[in-house]
């Protein structure tokens, strides 16, 4: 007699479970997922001159980057320096651009342009105030906001008050609570990321050229 044949079924055929005939059509969206992937292809970085790294990084830097030495854009001590407070690393423009970049990569950059935002509000003159707090309320603060920021209801209640007689300070309380959120949770996490160990040991390399 003939052994009957036995038919093993195909598990991707079974009922209740999926499997992708591609594993490339998997999406991951974990986070710890994608810096997985920009860990991997951060390495090809390594041996590029400074200027390169960063228009890879920060691509608007193009036309602010002038055609001189690589140290002359930003230099390994002030790279370093960011590590010792926030407010060092945000008093740097080319900080605020990496971090702002960082920020991005975890969808929470409505922060770092609100304080922005916030720091140049304080600068307007007087007569234009009014407009300009309007347009920070609709597009950080507002509860609809495109950008809404992370503040409670009493502060999103009190900013909306304080601009319908808008003074310079008038975004201060809700500026404060985004800076603390981003100095406790997101810049911990960015001195330990890829994008700024990289950058550091970039520039660590080229000042041994």
């Amino acid at each position: 007699m003939r052994a009957a044949a036995i038919s093993t079924p195909r598990l991707d055929k079974m009922p209740g479970m999926f499997f992708s005939a591609n594993p490339k059509e998997l999406k991951e969206t974990d986070h710890s997922l994608l810096d997985d992937k920009t860990h991997k292809k951060r390495p090809k970085t390594f041996g590029m001159d400074v200027k390169a790294y960063l228009r890879s990084m920060i691509p608007h830097l193009e036309s602010g980057i002038k055609p001189s030495k690589s140290k002359d854009i930003l230099s390994v001590n002030e790279v370093m320096q960011w590590s010792q407070s926030l407010e060092k690393l945000l008093a740097n423009q080319i900080g605020q651009d990496v971090f702002g970049n960082f920020l991005k990569s975890e969808f929470s950059e409505e922060n770092i342009e609100f304080w922005l935002a916030c720091e140049d509000y304080k600068k307007t003159e007087s007569d234009l105030l009014h407009c300009k707090a309007e347009k920070i309320y609709k597009v950080f603060v507002h509860s609809d906001a495109a950008k809404q920021i992370n503040i409670d209801f009493h502060t999103r209640e009190s900013t909306a008050k304080k601009i319908k007689t808008p003074t310079p300070t008038c975004f201060d309380e809700a500026q404060k609570i985004i800076y603390t959120l981003m100095e406790k949770d997101s810049y911990p996490r960015f001195l330990k990321s890829n994008m700024y160990l990289n950058l550091l040991n970039e520039l660590q390399a080229n000042s041994l050229k």
